[in-house]
């Protein structure tokens, strides 16, 4: 029996329950205020309902076990008595549901306290929790967001469209961040349109810290290699941050070494490089390991004292005070909903390599054999490479949200859907973004050196050897052509789709459904 076992005895019944789940490992949960250790006990559990309900990649599951461990052990050196189950207890239930109704069984608590879940269908199922189990219930809101859910429903009132431009406008003022008095820094909000550089040939990517497992985490490493051996991935290869300190630490390297190059390159892609001048500190931060408000106020601070330009502390910033906190906004304001949204109709079934990275498109072989490798690619790779072709290709969204779902480290519902079948998909039908994000090879060629070295030709638009993405990008506008018409950022390429000639137009789609008819794809 380790430590951390002996303090789950001891304590007086009428304490209260405190459930702790494994994306909420922050010592500021709320589900953890006002403790009183001597009474008190924090339930949290490894079960197998999480770890399949998608097949997760390895690595994110030895992730997520593992930083639950230290969070765990953490709270029991404080004093805390910790009812921790582990996946192979004999006795677990195999769901929180089932580890929730043993331990008040067994310690008869006086009340059940819970931070809110991220995820909708966890929340469905805590909701039961007052009528099921016989003790009182308490749910609390997750502070650890910047924008609370009342916040944003009021935001979203009377609102036609959700966009997170103004969104971002106003958690800027809200929280006084890159601001000097009521206007921007740098004299605009937003500069994105200088984050769009080509990576040079001779520009050095800096290394990205790595953490050597404990032996806390190699214990979980073998559990994972041993029960989930099929999933995608390699648990051995694991190298994530699993404590707040490491995380600060991999954070502080980023702000050190990749931070100044970010806002340039941050939508660059390079052959076999899978993390560019990315921070990787979105798995953590989903976790609860880091505190966003603290990442931002860190980043900023580099800006003012002239280590960083604004166009790399204001896409940083962006993206989490911005698009994170949109994103988690847009998914509660409109789930249970949201998950049935199809706006384009798409029903193709998800392509096998998606799983296996064997397919001749060099773009999509980088970017799915990044995700194998790491349970990672950054959001270029995710957007305008798996997530395109899955938009011009026409996969149905369900599977689409299922494998972002499963194969990454920082991917739980809340995050993915929208940014999936919103963003990458337009199944939401222009809910997260005002057009589909369709692009043909000539954007891919762009912004990577993946083109040079592929077997098909990017300046090809038909033949055999033309470049997929070429021709699937006019399937795809002339599929939705009727559709797109009342879409004024999409009126020039249905224009341009109309005037081309009738013979360029067959062949195009000739060589599209010839391609889609090819796609291998297991039922």
């Amino acid at each position: 029996m380790t430590k951390m076992d002996e303090r789950r005895n001891g304590r007086e019944a009428g304490g209260a329950l405190r459930l702790v789940l494994g994306d909420q490992l922050s010592p500021g949960l709320s589900g953890l205020d006002e403790m009183d250790i001597a009474t008190d006990t924090v339930l949290m559990a490894e079960v197998m309902d999480e770890c399949t309900y998608v097949p997760h990649h390895q690595q994110k599951i030895v992730l997520v076990l593992a930083a639950m461990r230290h969070f765990a052990a953490g709270l029991a050196a404080r004093g805390v008595a910790v009812r921790y189950v582990r996946l192979d207890d004999p006795a677990n239930t195999g769901s929180i549901a089932g580890e929730v109704a043993r331990a008040v069984a067994a310690l008869t608590p006086a009340k059940l306290i819970a931070t809110e879940a991220g995820e909708w269908r966890l929340a469905q199922i805590m909701a039961g929790w007052r009528d099921q189990l016989g003790v009182a219930v308490e749910i609390r809101a997750d502070g650890r967001f910047l924008c609370s859910h009342s916040d944003f429903t009021a935001w979203a009132a009377g609102r036609a469209n959700l966009r997170m431009e103004y969104f971002y406008r106003e958690m800027r003022r809200r929280y006084r961040v890159l601001v000097d008095g009521d206007a921007p820094c740098g004299g605009q909000w937003n500069f994105d349109s200088e984050n769009r550089k080509r990576l040079p040939r001779d520009v050095a990517v800096p290394a990205v810290k790595q953490f050597a497992p404990d032996a806390i985490t190699a214990e979980v490493i073998a559990l994972v290699a041993a029960q989930f051996g099929g999933h995608m991935g390699r648990a051995t290869d694991f190298a994530w941050p699993v404590t707040a300190a490491d995380a600060m630490q991999a954070f502080d390297d980023f702000v050190r070494h990749r931070l100044p190059g970010f806002g340039d390159w941050q939508d660059a892609m390079a052959a076999g490089q899978p993390f560019l001048f990315h921070s990787l500190i979105s798995a953590s931060l989903n976790l609860g390991l880091l505190d966003a408000r603290a990442l931002c106020a860190a980043v900023e601070a580099q800006y003012r004292a002239g280590r960083v330009a604004l166009n790399a502390a204001e896409g940083f910033i962006r993206q989490i005070l911005g698009w994170r906190e949109f994103i988690r906004g847009v998914y509660w304001h409109h789930m249970p909903g949201y998950a049935q949204k199809n706006a384009l109709g798409a029903a193709r079934a998800l392509p096998d390599f998606y799983w296996t990275a064997r397919t001749d498109m060099r773009c999509l072989q980088q970017a799915i054999t990044h995700t194998i490798d790491h349970a990672y690619a950054h959001h270029i790779h995710r957007l305008m490479i798996t997530g395109n072709f899955a938009l011009l290709t026409g996969i149905a969204p369900d599977a689409v949200d299922a494998w972002y779902l499963a194969v990454y480290a920082d991917a739980y519902e809340w995050v993915e859907m929208p940014n999936t079948r919103g963003m990458a998909l337009f199944a939401d039908g222009g809910i997260v973004g005002s057009k589909p994000y369709a692009a043909s090879g000539a954007y891919i060629n762009k912004m990577s050196d993946y083109c040079s070295g592929c077997a098909y030709d990017v300046k090809q638009s038909t033949g055999p050897n033309a470049c997929p993405f070429n021709f699937l990008y006019w399937h795809f506008i002339a599929t939705h052509a009727e559709k797109f018409a009342r879409n004024p950022r999409m009126a020039m390429p249905v224009a341009s789709w109309a005037r081309m000639a009738p013979g360029k137009r067959q062949a195009l789609l000739a060589d599209a459904e010839s391609f889609l008819a090819g796609l291998n794809t297991t039922p």
